[in-house]
């Protein structure tokens, strides 16, 4: 009997080593996506640096940026503002929610700045035209946004209802990426309806704002899903894990290696979303030289 418990471990652990690994590779493939977004991002640069647009689109382009750097500041603000609250609150004990506040101050700036943006004023194109939203970003990413929201959302009431959270805590996982999420969609939805220029040279600057605007709202919104998420799964599984119980349990270890996936996933995904707040430019002088 020892022996066969023996060997009935040794499995256990050999199937939870392959669970792990295989729980890993979607946070590494969502990375590697989002690597593959940054050519797109050069490519859309690009194009603005090939032509000199109008007086229109240079007006746009400088009236963007401003908007974005007002929404990011106020962003910031925010967050700042929320650790002052909170440690007048908790104290000492805040100080583990300071970088989480500053950080979703600055994705609620990112996803306002770009849900909010002003139309451009240059002349639109008759009879109106719009691209496809697969121009403008992958579909893959759109799709793994509303599946990690949705993910986060489930898990979130699941533990919030099961007592594991507090009330505090449950509203700020759910809320937070809820709102994140809907801003994101807003600002995809407004996008993708609004009319190309009538001025080509004006193009290519409209087909790089559509794509600044798609992959930041994307990004912000999965950052501000897969964080929490990863979060929810290791405190699940770390919890099960301490649990006494006889045999080996591999949902503890799906639930950490889950975990661990979501939140580097986030991480990477955070880090290219830093690479996209610098503004679409025109250097015209490229053309001349």
């Amino acid at each position: 009997m020892v022996g066969i418990q023996g060997d009935t471990d040794g499995v256990g652990r050999l199937i939870a080593v392959v669970v792990f690994i295989a729980l890993l590779v979607p946070g590494v493939l969502l990375a590697r996506a989002w690597g593959l977004a940054s050519g797109r991002r050069a490519v859309a640069g690009g194009g603005v640096e090939l032509v000199e647009p109008t007086a229109q689109g240079t007006a746009a382009l400088r009236r963007q940026a401003a908007h974005g750097r007002r929404w990011r500041g106020l962003g910031l603000l925010l967050g700042v503002v929320g650790i002052v609250v909170s440690v007048v609150l908790l104290a000492e004990a805040s100080v583990f929610l300071w970088l989480p506040l500053l950080a979703f101050g600055l994705l609620a700036g990112v996803l306002l700045a770009e849900a909010t943006r002003p139309r451009p004023r240059w002349a639109l194109s008759a009879p109106p035209r719009r691209p496809r939203q697969g121009e403008q970003i992958s579909a893959w990413l759109v799709w793994t946004m509303r599946l990690v929201v949705v993910a986060e959302l489930v898990t979130a009431g699941e533990a919030w209802s099961s007592g594991d959270l507090g009330p505090a805590a449950g509203w700020a996982v759910v809320v937070a990426p809820l709102v994140a999420w809907l801003l994101a969609e807003v600002a995809l939805l407004r996008a993708l309806l609004r009319p190309l220029p009538a001025e080509g040279a004006d193009v290519p600057v409209d087909e790089a704002l559509r794509t600044w605007t798609a992959h930041l709202v994307v990004a912000a919104a999965s950052v501000s899903a897969l964080l929490p998420f990863g979060t929810l799964l290791l405190r699940a599984g770390l919890g099960r894990g301490g649990e006494a119980g006889e045999g080996f349990d591999v949902l503890p270890v799906a639930l950490v290696a889950g975990g661990f996936s979501a939140l580097a996933a986030g991480l990477a995904v955070a880090g290219f979303l830093l690479t996209w707040l610098r503004p679409v430019r025109s250097n015209s002088r490229a053309l001349t030289g």
